[in-house]
């Protein structure tokens, strides 16, 4: 039988998944004594990040009831490895320290990685992180490393598929959608058939809109509709407003680059509705820029946030311009927000509550870790929409890329489900200038 390899992990594969250490089979799974000492650093907030700093001590401490970890311990279940919390590193030539010249806790880890595979030769030790640098560094010196590929979507290009177009239908069958509203022949959508589907049916320089209804097994005409003032200027946009507006559809996951009117619909389509919610909410999660903590911006914790949540207030602005002072739509809108029907929040600040019958808005969703996206999604209560937007391609967080972060996992997961769709919207309505940057910059 080969022998089994060890998989050394370091902080930021923990912080990802406090379930990571239970992830690799029946290899065996270490830790260097400084990822714990990150960990304790960790351990105190209120952000995801902390919370599962706080569940990987606990379940270090659960399993280790009764042993010592700095020898090998049968973790839990069957078919799994052991467990060992690694204590000594290399201190001489050769080694990271001696030539990266600094002993930060990184050079610590690979030399922990590096003793190890001097004490276990004959078995494959290998280096897990979540960091790109951490993972070249280790490949320097020699040492086999590679990315946390649990949660990971291997076929990324299926996330990226958005409406279908159907060539060379029957003008007949475009000509009964348009005079009955719905039809039955599903076989022309042939293999793009998908629950809550949207359709350009063609013929020529005939078309219709259409959306494939699971709930009623039928196709149906979608209509331009207009929300609070905003009207689809293609049909990508039309598409995604008819999933906002559909009461069937609970949760719906727009993607696009900026410009292309994701969070302006969603939450136009959110404002359409508003006697159907208590409450409408635009969160979204802030990463600071060049990594720094929000304790360096000047103000109380309000004016720290406000710079981040500046483009959801932007949005909320541009729609009340849609409509005079006197007007009252716009009265409408300036007494939900002074009654707090209307929030705008940091995602941070909502942790741990529960979600009946609102309307909640994730902006820039693609900086959310897959377990942040599962924790909001199970706090909604009866009567509650969820509308995710995002851009995989633009992801600020340091450890999450293009497969690994929560809006591809949620797409990915979800796809086909009746109370779920994903809508992409690849047309910039901002402007030219706009079109022209995201088409040659």
């Amino acid at each position: 039988m080969p022998r089994t390899k060890i998989f050394v992990l370091d902080t930021s594969v923990l912080l990802f998944d406090h379930n990571s250490i239970l992830s690799f089979e029946n290899n065996d799974v270490a830790i260097p004594i400084t990822v714990l000492e990150e960990l304790d650093k960790f351990k105190v907030g209120s952000d995801t990040k902390n919370y599962e700093a706080r569940e990987v001590i606990r379940f270090i401490d659960k399993i280790s009831t009764g042993n010592q970890l700095n020898k090998w311990i049968k973790l839990p279940g069957t078919n799994r490895g052991k467990f060992k919390i690694l204590l000594s590193e290399y201190h001489q030539d050769g080694t990271s320290q001696a030539i990266f010249g600094s002993p930060k806790n990184d050079h610590k880890i690979l030399d922990a990685t590096l003793k190890l595979a001097q004490e276990t030769k004959g078995r494959k030790v290998i280096l897990v992180s979540k960091d790109i640098n951490l993972r070249v560094k280790a490949k320097a010196l020699g040492i086999t490393a590679q990315d946390f590929e649990t949660g990971k979507v291997k076929d990324v290009n299926s996330i990226k598929k958005g409406m279908h177009t159907i060539e060379n239908v029957d003008s007949n069958i475009i000509r009964e959608l348009y005079t009955k509203g719905e039809i039955t022949n599903l076989e022309i959508l042939g293999d793009a058939l998908v629950n809550n589907g949207y359709y350009i049916l063609k013929n020529g320089k005939t078309s219709a809109l259409a959306y494939y209804n699971p709930f009623k097994q039928v196709i149906e005409k979608v209509e331009k509709q207009i929300a609070f003032g905003i009207k689809p200027k293609n049909a990508e946009q039309a598409f995604a407003l008819h999933a906002i507006l559909h009461p069937d559809i609970k949760l719906v996951t727009l993607q696009g680059v900026a410009g292309t009117g994701k969070t302006l619909l969603a939450l136009a389509g959110a404002l359409e509705q508003h006697k159907q919610f208590n409450q409408i909410m635009l969160a979204r999660p802030i990463v600071p820029l060049s990594n720094k903590d929000l304790g360096y911006l000047p103000g109380d914790a309000l004016e720290k946030i406000n710079p981040y949540m500046q483009p959801l207030f932007d949005n909320m602005k541009f729609i009340k311009n849609q409509f005079r002072e006197t007007e009252r739509k716009y009265k409408l809108l300036q007494e939900m927000e002074d009654e707090g029907k209307i929030i705008i929040t940091p995602l941070a600040y909502i942790r741990g509550r529960s979600f009946a019958n609102m309307f909640f808005i994730i902006d820039e969703s693609q900086n959310l870790t897959p377990h942040e996206v599962k924790t909001i999604i199970t706090r909604a209560g009866e009567g509650t929409k969820l509308v995710f937007t995002g851009d995989v391609k633009q992801i600020d967080t340091p450890y999450l890329d293009e497969e690994s972060n929560g809006l591809t996992y949620l797409i990915d997961r979800l796809r086909g489900q009746e109370l779920f769709t994903n809508v992409i919207l690849e047309k910039g309505e901002r402007s030219e200038l706009a079109n022209l940057a995201n088409e040659l910059l």
